[in-house]
């Protein structure tokens, strides 16, 4: 995918419907984006909730009844960039029931008029236990000054 984006505008990256992980041994999410971007630092947070969304009387809910396993080992977000930047961050899942967004780093952007490959990534590869219930909605790459608006887990 490429396309102009002013340094005020917000990349959401949608994965065509809501991603449900019933139950797992390993989670790896990748995914890659090319872009020109204005010059700036960006960052990239995933959209992500333990529990299903359900609605029950005409209301939106979220069962928990299969969030299992997040707890155990923490979750690693990845990014990389075409021109060599990376940033990492672990955590622990423990925020059930609502959407959260989880901060995976942040990227700084030179050159107008070159394009940018960033790449991104959800991993909890250990296989000694399983985890389930979480729902994944989409990644979000925004102006590094608007990443407040996102409530979000450092």
């Amino acid at each position: 995918m490429r396309s102009n984006i002013s340094s005020t505008c917000d990349i959401i990256i949608k994965f065509g419907s809501i991603t449900y992980l019933r139950q797992i041994w390993w989670l790896e999410a990748v995914g890659k984006i090319r872009f020109e971007f204005a010059p700036g630092k960006y960052s990239l947070l995933f959209k992500i909730q333990l529990g299903k969304p359900i609605r029950k009387c005409g209301r939106k809910t979220c069962s928990l009844d299969q969030v299992h396993g997040w707890d155990i080992k923490p979750v690693r977000f990845q990014l990389s960039t075409s021109d060599g930047q990376c940033a990492m961050s672990e955590r622990h899942l423990d925020e059930s029931g609502r959407w959260v967004y989880h901060h995976a780093g942040d990227f700084v952007v030179e050159n107008q008029n070159s394009p940018v490959w960033v790449k991104f990534s959800m991993l909890q590869i250990d296989c000694t236990h399983t985890k389930g219930g979480l729902c994944l909605d989409c990644v979000i790459i925004c102006p590094f000054e608007y990443r407040g608006k996102y409530k979000y887990s450092d």
